[in-house]
């Protein structure tokens, strides 16, 4: 069992990137409502693809809990029935959670893309959870911590849910982002404490307590940077041109610029650092290549009007970067000499 755990730890990290990715495709695409409902989409396992299959069709086979469209309202059906020429409201209630009742096909199927990869990256972990069982008798934290990442993701789930229901309240979506960070923040420290060989560094307490620094800076700027996207899409939701989204930045817009010369000065300190006593921790070299992509793609939606993908492109660097710094961190804090 010990053998296939590493494989598939990794392998649900990588999955919870994809759907990172996946909700930052959700959010540039604005199709967090696609899904009006959860855990399925419009009452189907396998959401439609056109609008007529969302009307009130005589003759068709309805199940409980489907959902149809209709005078602008979504209608859930109480039971099972077959339809008759006539609409009969004894089958159908009105959805209570909210009163969103649009249809989009690329909304809706790319929300419901992201909500598969998320299931797979739930079962990912599942079976990973299984595996660690081979670390028992030696190591039953990481039995523990596995069984945590679980409760997240479906704590994640959950999140997910709250946040259809609230369509797409700010402070939901910000949380719901942050569950995500915790989830890959363990996930990474259980593939690092199986990791079979650490390769020789210098131990400083010095890099080490920057980089402290230097990820706290990270996880404030990912907040101030989902609060300037929220003001964004108030913006968007007056369905202004994308010139004008910025012309007046709220936010925290200011501080999320500021802070982002922050990053990359501590983060630069940490560079030298590392050159300067050959301490041999290489990630902090993808991490300044990394914060120099991110900085660009932030000036490029400034500047640009906001380019397709750069918000997806900012949005996933930032959690990129989250991870390797905090791996670095747990690096940093083995003390192995040369």
């Amino acid at each position: 069992m010990r053998k296939y755990f590493i494989s598939w730890a990794k392998a649900s990290l990588i999955l919870v990137y994809l759907v990172i990715v996946a909700g930052a495709l959700v959010r540039m695409t604005g199709s967090g409502m696609g899904c009006p409902d959860w855990p399925k989409c419009f009452g189907y396992y396998i959401p439609p693809t056109e609008a007529k299959e969302l009307l009130y069709t005589p003759g068709k086979e309805y199940s409980k809990g489907q959902v149809i469209i209709k005078d602008e309202k979504l209608l859930v059906a109480k039971d099972d029935f077959v339809a008759k020429n006539n609409f009969e409201n004894t089958h159908w209630e009105k959805y209570t959670k909210h009163e969103y009742a649009i249809f989009n096909p690329l909304h809706t199927w790319v929300e419901y893309i992201n909500r598969l990869i998320g299931a797979l990256a739930g079962l990912a972990c599942v079976i990973a959870l299984f595996f660690s069982f081979g670390y028992w008798k030696e190591n039953k934290k990481l039995v523990f911590l596995s069984l945590l990442i679980c409760f997240l993701m479906g704590f994640q789930a959950w999140l997910g849910k709250t946040v259809v229901d609230s369509v797409l309240n700010p402070y939901k979506i910000t949380t719901h982002m942050l569950a995500a960070l915790l989830i890959v923040a363990v996930q990474l420290f259980v593939i690092y404490s199986v990791q079979e060989k650490q390769k020789e560094r210098t131990f400083s307490g010095e890099f080490k307590w920057v980089l402290v620094a230097a990820l706290v800076l990270t996880i404030a700027q990912i907040i101030f940077g989902t609060q300037v996207r929220e003001s964004v899409d108030t913006i968007v939701e007056a369905d202004l041109p994308k010139e004008v989204w910025l012309q007046n930045p709220k936010g925290g817009f200011y501080m999320h610029r500021s802070f982002s010369i922050l990053v990359l000065f501590t983060n630069l300190f940490l560079f030298w650092r590392n050159r300067e006593l050959k301490l041999g921790f290489n990630k902090i070299n993808w991490v300044i290549a990394l914060l120099c992509v991110e900085i660009l793609s932030g000036i490029t939606m400034f500047y640009f009007n906001f380019p397709f993908g750069s918000q997806t492109v900012h949005i996933v660097i930032a959690t990129i970067i989250f991870g390797l710094q905090l791996y670095l961190l747990l690096e940093s804090c083995k003390k192995i000499t040369k």
